[in-house]
């Protein structure tokens, strides 16, 4: 089998490059996936070699062959400089905001991000002298009114954790260009599947690898991809902190990057045929899932995006916390629980009011953010229509 090179891979189609991206079985014998590389001493072959390390592989927070194939499977499809791979997805969100702010910068944030970068933000960012202004997510190339001479990093995620309003991301990229700044982006709903970020203007791409990279439920892990401007600081921050994987969580990266093209588009042809439905219901004031024609966010996702994911939310009419309590405690399918993109699907209750500072949540009922699995998609709408009739039966 001849060896692809970085040129042949650039060429391929994405169901390609998943299947080959990071793979060399000419240096595992043969093997066809890479095998597990555990350990932390690398020994070397002589006194000049330890010297002036002339190790390929140097200690075992430096990276190993595992978590190489990762990385460089994961920089060749999100089209990157460069890529580190990380413990959590938050460990990732970490690492990509100390990379590019220091005491005395200040960091927008929009205000629909994922809740532990808030807290993130709110706490340690903080304590160690960054500020933080959290903007409306629709302000798009307005957000040029936010930037201060002190603007280091503007904080970006398409669609918003829970609430999934879209942003303007190319445009928000031209003006964090001009002042300067770095745009970092939490991609994970979409991955680089369904929305290229370093084309689009992001200089610093988040993943939950925890999420549609696994598919299991079963790992915990974290990537950030970088710009070639962003590289070398992503980098340095990534080694001086050393929030390394372990190697079984990136053994099963690698093994689950193989399908995600096929899963992801089951679970977005799943994902939308139910919003669809869900939209129809008497029980659900609003749908929002930027995918679906009429939603909220409906023309960015169009203009900008190549597929959506099998996470949304929908806002109920108005009902008793009781009524919602007796819809989702008897569900048999979709469990309740804080992660997606795996198999099975999940619900959960939200409400954004609490924490939200630079926009307002009133969406008029109970939310709920639903994951769609890999069922029947009759047997989740029999769950769902039965959860209904628990709701309206409960007052």
């Amino acid at each position: 089998m001849k060896k692809i090179t970085p040129q042949d891979a650039a060429r391929f189609g994405v169901r390609t490059k998943l299947v080959h991206a990071g793979r060399d079985p000419s240096e595992q014998h043969g093997f066809v996936n890479t095998p597990i590389y555990r350990g932390s001493t690398v020994l070397y072959p002589s006194y000049d070699a330890i010297k002036h390390r002339r190790n390929r592989y140097t200690y075992g927070t430096k990276g190993t062959p595992t978590t190489e194939a990762l990385e460089t499977a994961w920089t060749q499809l999100a089209n990157a400089a460069g890529t580190i791979v990380t413990s959590s997805g938050l460990a990732a969100i970490t690492v990509a905001l100390l990379s590019c702010l220091k005491a005395g910068d200040h960091l927008l944030v929009a205000d629909s991000a994922y809740l532990p970068t808030r807290t993130l933000c709110n706490g340690l960012l903080k304590r160690f002298g960054v500020e933080t202004t959290f903007y409306d997510p629709s302000v798009g190339s307005d957000i040029a009114a936010l930037m201060r001479p002190n603007t280091a990093a503007v904080l970006t995620e398409a669609p918003g954790s829970q609430s999934f309003e879209m942003q303007d991301i190319p445009a928000i990229a031209e003006v964090a260009r001009r002042h300067d700044a770095m745009v970092v982006m939490d991609n994970t709903w979409a991955t680089p599947l369904f929305f290229p970020p370093h084309d689009m203007g992001v200089d610093l791409a988040i993943e939950a690898g925890t999420k549609y990279l696994s598919g299991g439920s079963d790992l915990l892990l974290g990537m950030v991809s970088a710009s070639a401007k962003a590289w070398p600081r992503l980098r340095a921050t990534y080694d001086e902190m050393a929030v390394c994987p372990g190697p079984e969580d990136v053994f099963l990266a690698l093994r689950g990057l193989r399908t995600m093209a096929l899963r992801l588009k089951e679970h977005e042809r799943q994902a939308l045929d139910l919003a669809a439905w869900l939209r129809e219901r008497p029980e659900v004031k609003q749908v929002l899932h930027p995918a679906l024609p009429g939603a909220p966010g409906h023309d960015l996702w169009k203009r900008d995006f190549k597929g959506s994911s099998g996470l949304f939310s929908i806002i109920l009419h108005p009902a008793s916390e009781a009524a919602v309590a007796a819809m989702l405690d008897d569900l048999q399918l979709f469990g309740m629980g804080y992660s997606w993109g795996g198999f099975e699907s999940l619900v959960i209750p939200f409400d954004c009011a609490s924490y939200r500072t630079a926009t307002r949540w009133a969406p008029g009922g109970p939310a709920l953010r639903i994951q769609v699995g890999l069922e029947d998609l009759d047997d989740l709408k029999a769950d769902l229509d039965a959860g209904f009739a628990r709701l309206r039966a409960a007052g």
